[in-house]
C-alpha cells in the first residue's frame, strides 16, 4: 500500500511539475534602441509552444511604417528557458544575419538575451532585454 501511495504522488508530482513550466505562447513586446542613439522601436514577439517546439515570428516597424516580419526559427523550450534564431535581410543585398535568442519565461515577462554577429566578422554583440506580456 506504501508503494502504491508513494507512486501516486511521485506521478503527481511530476504532473505538477510539468505544468508549472512556464508557457510562453501569445505576443510580447519589448524595446529596442535605435542606431547610434536614434528613437526606440517596440519589437513584437508573437510565440506558439507546442511541446518542446516553439514557433511564430519577430515583428517591427520598417522603413516607411511597414512592418518587418522574421519567421521565428530553431524554436526550443526547455522548463522556462526558450531558444529561437532569426533572419533578417543582408544589406545591400548580402546575405542574411542570423540572430540567436535565449530567454528565462515567467509569468508575464521574459528576460531575453539577444545575440548578433559582429560587424566586418568581428566579435558577436550581445544585447539584453525585457519583454513584456503584450495586452492586446
Amino acid at each position: 500500500m506504501t508503494k502504491k501511495l508513494l507512486f501516486v504522488f511521485t506521478l503527481a508530482l511530476a504532473v505538477a511539475l510539468v505544468a508549472l513550466a512556464a508557457d510562453p505562447t501569445g505576443k510580447w513586446t519589448y524595446e529596442q534602441q535605435g542606431r547610434g542613439g536614434g528613437n526606440p522601436t517596440t519589437v513584437t514577439l508573437t510565440f506558439k509552444a507546442e511541446g518542446s517546439n516553439l514557433t511564430g515570428s519577430m515583428s517591427r516597424p520598417g522603413r516607411g511604417g511597414d512592418p518587418m516580419v522574421s519567421e521565428i526559427k530553431n524554436g526550443k523550450i526547455d522548463g522556462d528557458t526558450i531558444t529561437f534564431t532569426t533572419e533578417q535581410p543582408g544589406r545591400g543585398g548580402g546575405d542574411p544575419t542570423t540572430i540567436t535568442y535565449k530567454g528565462s519565461v515567467k509569468s508575464d515577462s521574459i528576460d531575453l538575451e539577444i545575440t548578433r554577429p559582429g560587424r566586418g566578422g568581428g566579435d558577436p554583440m550581445t544585447t539584453k532585454v525585457t519583454a513584456k506580456k503584450a495586452t492586446t
